[in-house]
């Protein structure tokens, strides 16, 4: 590959690596997320750099991964006097390609979709774009194989002008960004491993994951100091199954679900207050009920779960907010079920029934201490659970084990469980006050600026990264005290989603993301604008990269 990128200018390197890699099907938890790190493995290994100095290119197994993930890392080593060292990463694993509907077979072609949307007519503006010439389509085009394309060809770049580097660069290539994060989250240990072993200072690491317009006319390049975190809060509620012949004598789950649906999806007053941030609210993923087949029964159970975003919030102020949401939607049906119950028996003369419609709300952690307060074992149920349940899909496990829980209790209380359920993402943002955060952020406001003349391009500062990314991983911001609260309600955490949060917490590593610039990411219409994030955004990374390495020694 590197006679084919040697004669190239930086933006030809970063569109030749890019549609090579959209044309590798890494669909996230497929065996391509296996092939495309293989391929990675090839390319950087024909470069000269990595011809002289072998053991500065590897991979790492992610260990008990059912498709074989690897993560790659390469190392370029620049002032051998210092130690400070720059992550670059970017995940290579996509979404499916079910949504191209009739195209799917052409989602990993940029040429064919693009003379397909040249001639589109539903969406002019799309049309137009791709008349252009400036935009490459294709899964993963814009999120995110552009973007490790352009962190090859800088670390490319730095491999032959080493002495620009009062530092090394230590790029990592993972998969499972779009999942469970086991990339990034495996990548820990070898960072730790090489930090041990060459004494290495991680000052700060460079994402490139995807940046977009915020809004219509939106015409700024973004460029995020941090990254938002995620909680999944899940919700398992037991109501009261009844036949359909006397259903106003049950309490069914699908109903408490809907109201507490009503108070909590898309509920911006939810969101937190954060002036200038592009903050979102939480949003359900999964609601459904537990029924297998058609009957005339009352469901008995139903499931939900929900996306909730952390900027600057704990997660037991996101627990105590859910719980207060909760208890409310729960009383709202108990007065709906009731009066619904009176009007029945006011209008069919029938005599009323002493029946209660009131629905408990507890943690898992309280309902897990209320089942041993009456002398049940429930670490030997749920470890029965896990040993007869096979899936990989950690929410539907979770659930396993909080309805396992469940079906322990003598009184059958009609209750709602409230649980964190995987994935589980720090914030990760920088600091005020602290002199490397507010060093680093200087520095990228110099890089800016720099680019800013030469390009006459806009850009715009933010602190969070408003979608989900790996950088997450890299730094976690709650006190040991303070992740109780998360820990003791997501069922089984060591077991199935084990976050070395001591790591974590010993690196405290700045992610910034940096990212390429296109268009409806995760869409069948996803593409990248090739003048900005195939020839600015290098620039601007490299910039960056040398300023902090050169000044850094004097924080």
């Amino acid at each position: 590959m590197f006679h084919q990128l040697k004669s190239l200018s930086t933006k030809e390197q970063v569109e030749t690596i890019t549609r090579h890699l959209v044309g590798i099907k890494s669909i996230n938890s497929t065996v391509g997320e296996r092939v495309i790190i293989d391929e990675l493995y090839q390319m950087l290994q024909s470069f000269p750099y990595f011809q002289r100095y072998p053991n500065n290119l590897w991979t790492q197994d992610v260990e008990d991964d059912p498709v074989g993930r690897k993560n790659l890392f390469a190392f370029v080593e620049g002032s051998p006097e210092t130690k400070d060292t720059i992550i670059y990463h970017a995940h290579i694993d996509t979404v499916g390609v079910n949504d191209f509907g009739a195209l799917k077979d052409r989602a990993f072609a940029p040429d064919d979709l693009e003379s397909y949307f040249a001639g589109y007519t539903y969406d002019e503006e799309l049309k137009q774009e791709a008349q252009t010439g400036d935009w490459l389509f294709g899964r993963g085009a814009l999120d995110m194989k552009s973007g490790a394309a352009v962190h090859i060809a800088n670390l490319l770049y730095f491999s032959e002008h080493t002495r620009e580097l009062n530092g090394n660069i230590l790029l990592i290539l993972n998969g499972d960004e779009e999942s469970e994060h086991k990339g990034i989250i495996t990548a820990l240990s070898e960072l730790k491993s090489m930090q041990r072993a060459h004494g290495l200072n991680y000052v700060m690491a460079i994402n490139t994951d995807f940046t977009t317009p915020l809004y219509d006319g939106d015409k700024n390049k973004y460029v995020y100091t941090g990254t938002a975190g995620k909680v999944l809060p899940s919700f398992f509620i037991y109501g009261r199954e009844s036949h359909v012949g006397d259903t106003l004598a049950g309490i069914d789950p699908n109903f408490i679900a809907a109201k507490i649906t009503e108070r909590i999806h898309n509920n911006y007053a939810l969101a937190e207050t954060i002036p200038g941030e592009y903050v979102l609210p939480p949003t359900c993923l999964y609601q459904r009920d537990t029924k297998q087949q058609y009957t005339v029964q009352t469901a008995p159970s139903s499931q939900l779960y929900y996306n909730y975003f952390l900027f600057e919030a704990t997660p037991e102020e996101v627990l105590d907010q859910l719980l207060a949401e909760t208890k409310q939607a729960c009383t709202e049906t108990a007065h709906y079920l009731r009066d619904q119950f009176n009007a029945f028996t006011s209008k069919t003369g029938y005599p009323t029934r002493n029946l209660s419609w009131d629905v408990e709300v507890t943690t898992y952690r309280e309902f897990n201490a209320y089942l041993e307060a009456k002398g049940i074992d429930t670490q030997a149920v749920i470890n029965q659970v896990l040993a007869d349940n096979d899936t990989t899909e950690l929410r539907e496990l979770s659930f396993e084990i909080v309805s396992a829980l469940q079906e322990l209790d003598p009184n059958k209380k009609p209750r709602v469980i409230l649980f964190f359920a995987p994935p589980f993402l720090p914030h990760n943002y920088l600091k005020d006050n602290d002199s490397r955060d507010e060093f680093i952020k200087e520095s990228i406001e110099k890089a800016i600026e720099a680019v800013s003349e030469e390009t006459g391009e806009k850009f715009a500062i933010k602190k969070f990264f408003p979608y989900l990314a790996d950088g997450s991983f890299l730094s976690i911001h709650e006190a040991k005290e303070e992740l109780p609260p998360l820990l003791d309600n997501l069922p089984e955490w060591k077991r199935h989603y084990n976050i070395p949060f001591s790591t974590i917490k010993e690196f405290n590593l700045p992610s910034i993301n940096m990212g390429v610039y296109g268009k409806d990411g995760h869409k069948w219409t996803e593409r990248v604008y090739k003048p900005y994030s195939f020839e600015t955004l290098p620039t601007l990374i490299r910039k960056t990269t040398v300023h902090i390495l050169n000044e850094y020694a004097f924080v």
